[in-house]
């Protein structure tokens, strides 16, 4: 990323790849290839700041005591479960410490360090399904939601353009009824608690070196990686270790992560048949953490109350750089010709069903 597309303005948290650190690239990997945190052994933390830092990105405050209990209340149920499932050894000075003591004990390394990645494993799924239960007993609706968290990113990515960030172009939308009954109509699992991107935002930035930038900057700012959805990940544009080896700083990282990098060099791909195999994207889904305004949170029935202030929503984001998409909107890769794709087979299957050919509407044979 040139220099000179920043402005003396600008946020200086935005790392470009040579200020990246392993916790930096570590996440941005789990995002490209769908991971989960969850199989992780180790966080990668280097100072107390980072995991404040990362704590803010759940949408909790360490200066409301309310947060502070919430998350001691997490901590505690997640300690209990292990205790009662697996007779987890958990010292009581681990079991006492704070979020941020936490993360750096799992930043460390020994035995102490292990127990503190299974409490926070533990604390990720607490939580993840607390704020779930939360979510259906609040009496709003999908758009006033969706609407908090237009809210939430269109906050970070206006000051983002604002600094002079390289982003070409930023977009925001929700699918209209007809573009979720065509999808669920091309899909074999008619299910519609399986359509993601309902919510969407979509970012251009100038060049492919000012994508991991971009990303860097909104795991911190908008979303946790924790949340991104496992097997939920496009990645067409980046043979990760491959970009990294040919990046002097990035190449110095490689062998310090947690997965070894024979493991992973191939492209994510998920299984949408309707795209074009020239088409390029770095696509993921994230399970957004939300704080609810108070005012929301007071209409929900009393047991809500314990359950914190944070609810999650799915989000689908695109990111890719200009020239890409440039190439992507030619001939067969382009959108119009994706929709189109997809039409004909909703016509299909709504003429004579998924398991006929296209040029055939004879019924099969009867068996017997």
């Amino acid at each position: 990323m040139s220099p000179a597309r920043l402005t003396p303005e600008t946020d200086k948290s935005f790392r470009r790849l040579s200020d990246f650190r392993l916790a930096d690239l570590e996440a941005i990997r789990l995002l490209l290839r769908g991971g989960s945190v969850i199989d992780w052994h180790r966080m990668n933390f280097a100072s107390e700041e980072e995991a404040v830092e990362f704590i803010g990105s759940q949408d909790f405050d360490l200066d409301d005591q309310r947060d502070l209990d919430r998350i001691s209340a997490i901590r505690d149920e997640a300690i209990a479960f292990l205790r009662r499932h697996f007779d987890f050894p958990v010292p009581r000075p681990v079991a006492a410490l704070d979020l941020p003591g936490l993360l750096m004990l799992a930043s460390g390394s020994g035995h102490r360090q292990m127990c503190a990645c299974a409490i926070l494993k533990a604390m990720h799924i607490v939580h993840h399904l607390e704020g779930r239960e939360l979510l259906f007993m609040l009496p709003f609706s999908d758009q006033e939601l969706f609407h908090l968290v237009e809210e939430k990113v269109y906050r970070v990515m206006g000051g983002m353009l604002a600094h002079g960030f390289p982003i070409l172009e930023f977009t925001g939308g929700r699918k209209n009824k007809d573009s979720l009954y065509q999808k669920l109509l091309s899909k074999s699992d008619t299910i519609a608690a399986n359509i993601y991107d309902k919510l969407r935002f979509r970012i251009v930035t100038h060049a492919p070196e000012d994508v991991f930038p971009t990303l860097n900057y909104m795991l911190r700012h908008i979303f946790p990686f924790n949340y991104v959805i496992p097997g939920q990940s496009t990645n067409t544009l980046f043979q990760f270790n491959s970009y990294c080896e040919h990046d002097p700083h990035l190449s110095l990282l490689l062998p310090e992560m947690q997965t070894k990098p024979d493991q992973e060099d191939a492209l994510t791909r998920m299984d949408n048949r309707f795209s074009a195999q020239s088409y390029s994207i770095v696509h993921f889904v994230v399970d957004m953490p939300l704080r609810v305004p108070q005012e929301m949170l007071d209409r929900a029935p009393p047991q809500a109350r314990t359950l914190g202030p944070v609810v999650f929503v799915l989000t689908e984001f695109q990111i890719l750089d200009r020239a890409t998409e440039q190439r992507n909107e030619l001939g067969d890769a382009s959108h119009a010709a994706y929709k189109e794709r997809q039409k004909r087979a909703v016509m299909h299957r709504l003429k004579v069903g998924e398991g006929f050919e296209p040029g055939n509407t004879a019924p099969p044979p009867r068996k017997g």
